[in-house]
Protein backbone atom coordinates (compact mmCIF):
# COMPACT_ATOMS: atom_id res chain seq x y z
CA UNK A 1 0.00 0.00 0.00
CA UNK A 2 1.32 3.39 -0.96
CA UNK A 3 0.55 6.57 0.92
CA UNK A 4 1.42 10.19 0.21
CA UNK A 5 2.18 12.41 3.18
CA UNK A 6 1.26 15.88 1.97
CA UNK A 7 2.78 18.90 3.70
CA UNK A 8 0.41 21.83 3.49
CA UNK A 9 1.78 25.19 2.39
CA UNK A 10 2.06 28.16 4.72
CA UNK A 11 2.53 31.86 4.19
CA UNK A 12 6.25 31.29 4.86
CA UNK A 13 6.63 28.46 2.34
CA UNK A 14 4.79 30.52 -0.27
CA UNK A 15 7.23 33.38 0.36
CA UNK A 16 10.12 31.00 -0.33
CA UNK A 17 11.36 30.96 3.28
CA UNK A 18 13.73 28.07 3.85
CA UNK A 19 13.44 25.76 6.86
CA UNK A 20 15.84 26.20 9.75
CA UNK A 21 18.94 24.02 9.96
CA UNK A 22 17.40 22.22 12.95
CA UNK A 23 14.23 21.41 11.00
CA UNK A 24 16.23 20.24 7.98
CA UNK A 25 18.23 17.93 10.26
CA UNK A 26 15.04 16.55 11.85
CA UNK A 27 13.41 15.98 8.44
CA UNK A 28 16.56 14.30 7.12
CA UNK A 29 16.66 11.99 10.15
CA UNK A 30 13.02 11.02 9.67
CA UNK A 31 13.49 10.31 5.95
CA UNK A 32 16.64 8.29 6.72
CA UNK A 33 14.54 6.16 9.11
CA UNK A 34 11.98 5.62 6.37
CA UNK A 35 14.75 4.64 3.93
CA UNK A 36 16.39 2.24 6.39
CA UNK A 37 13.00 0.61 7.02
CA UNK A 38 12.61 0.17 3.25
CA UNK A 39 9.37 2.14 3.02
CA UNK A 40 10.52 5.43 1.45
CA UNK A 41 9.67 5.76 -2.25
CA UNK A 42 10.17 9.50 -2.77
CA UNK A 43 9.97 12.85 -1.07
CA UNK A 44 10.60 16.46 -1.91
CA UNK A 45 9.73 20.03 -1.16
CA UNK A 46 7.89 22.11 -3.73
CA UNK A 47 8.76 25.63 -4.75
CA UNK A 48 6.26 28.42 -4.14
CA UNK A 49 3.11 28.53 -6.28
CA UNK A 50 4.44 31.77 -7.82
CA UNK A 51 6.73 29.54 -9.88
CA UNK A 52 3.89 27.29 -11.04
CA UNK A 53 0.70 27.38 -13.05
CA UNK A 54 -2.69 25.74 -13.23
CA UNK A 55 -4.53 24.37 -16.21
CA UNK A 56 -8.32 24.70 -16.04
CA UNK A 57 -10.42 22.51 -18.33
CA UNK A 58 -13.72 23.76 -19.64
CA UNK A 59 -16.15 23.06 -22.43
CA UNK A 60 -14.22 25.31 -24.78
CA UNK A 61 -10.69 24.12 -24.09
CA UNK A 62 -7.96 24.81 -21.58
CA UNK A 63 -6.91 27.93 -19.76
CA UNK A 64 -3.47 28.36 -18.20
CA UNK A 65 -3.15 30.59 -15.14
CA UNK A 66 0.25 31.47 -13.71
CA UNK A 67 0.79 31.46 -9.94
CA UNK A 68 0.86 32.63 -7.24
CA UNK A 69 -2.44 31.31 -5.96
CA UNK A 70 -4.40 33.05 -3.21
CA UNK A 71 -5.66 30.18 -1.06
CA UNK A 72 -2.49 29.06 0.76
CA UNK A 73 -4.45 26.47 2.77
CA UNK A 74 -5.18 24.61 -0.48
CA UNK A 75 -1.56 24.49 -1.60
CA UNK A 76 1.10 21.83 -1.08
CA UNK A 77 4.63 22.64 0.12
CA UNK A 78 6.04 19.12 -0.17
CA UNK A 79 5.38 15.41 0.02
CA UNK A 80 6.76 12.08 1.13
CA UNK A 81 5.70 8.88 -0.62
CA UNK A 82 5.87 5.64 1.37
CA UNK A 83 4.99 2.02 0.71
CA UNK A 84 3.89 -0.01 3.73
CA UNK A 85 1.94 -3.17 4.53
CA UNK A 86 -1.11 -1.53 6.13
CA UNK A 87 -2.97 1.67 6.91
CA UNK A 88 -1.96 1.24 10.56
CA UNK A 89 1.73 1.15 9.62
CA UNK A 90 1.28 4.30 7.52
CA UNK A 91 -0.46 5.96 10.46
CA UNK A 92 2.41 5.06 12.78
CA UNK A 93 4.97 6.55 10.39
CA UNK A 94 2.95 9.75 9.92
CA UNK A 95 2.53 10.25 13.65
CA UNK A 96 6.32 10.52 13.76
CA UNK A 97 6.52 13.03 10.89
CA UNK A 98 8.31 16.17 12.15
CA UNK A 99 6.24 19.33 12.42
CA UNK A 100 6.96 20.95 9.02
CA UNK A 101 7.12 24.42 10.55
CA UNK A 102 9.01 23.50 13.69
CA UNK A 103 7.87 22.33 17.10
CA UNK A 104 5.29 24.50 18.81
CA UNK A 105 4.01 26.08 15.59
CA UNK A 106 0.70 25.32 13.90
CA UNK A 107 1.02 23.13 10.83
CA UNK A 108 -0.86 20.41 9.02
CA UNK A 109 -0.05 17.36 6.97
CA UNK A 110 -2.55 15.27 5.05
CA UNK A 111 -2.17 11.59 4.25
CA UNK A 112 -3.80 9.98 1.22
CA UNK A 113 -3.63 6.42 -0.03
CA UNK A 114 -2.69 5.97 -3.67
CA UNK A 115 -4.66 3.72 -5.98
CA UNK A 116 -3.03 0.44 -6.97
CA UNK A 117 -3.60 -1.31 -10.29
CA UNK A 118 -5.70 -3.95 -8.49
CA UNK A 119 -8.18 -1.22 -7.52
CA UNK A 120 -9.08 -0.84 -11.20
CA UNK A 121 -9.85 -4.52 -11.87
CA UNK A 122 -12.57 -4.73 -14.49
CA UNK A 123 -12.26 -1.09 -15.59
CA UNK A 124 -11.96 -0.70 -19.36
CA UNK A 125 -8.65 0.77 -20.47
CA UNK A 126 -6.66 -0.28 -17.41
CA UNK A 127 -4.53 -2.64 -19.53
CA UNK A 128 -2.74 0.34 -21.10
CA UNK A 129 -1.67 1.49 -17.64
CA UNK A 130 -0.45 -2.01 -16.79
CA UNK A 131 1.63 -1.97 -19.99
CA UNK A 132 3.01 1.44 -19.00
CA UNK A 133 3.88 0.12 -15.54
CA UNK A 134 5.82 -2.74 -17.18
CA UNK A 135 7.72 -0.24 -19.36
CA UNK A 136 8.79 1.76 -16.31
CA UNK A 137 10.32 -1.41 -14.92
Amino acid sequence: MRFMIIVKATTESEQGCMPTAALMTEMARYHEELARAGVLLDGSGLQASSKGWRVRYGGDGRTVTDGPFAETKELIAGYTLIQVRSRDEALEWTRRFPNPRGEGLEAEIEVRQLYEMEDFAGVDGVEQFRDLEALRG
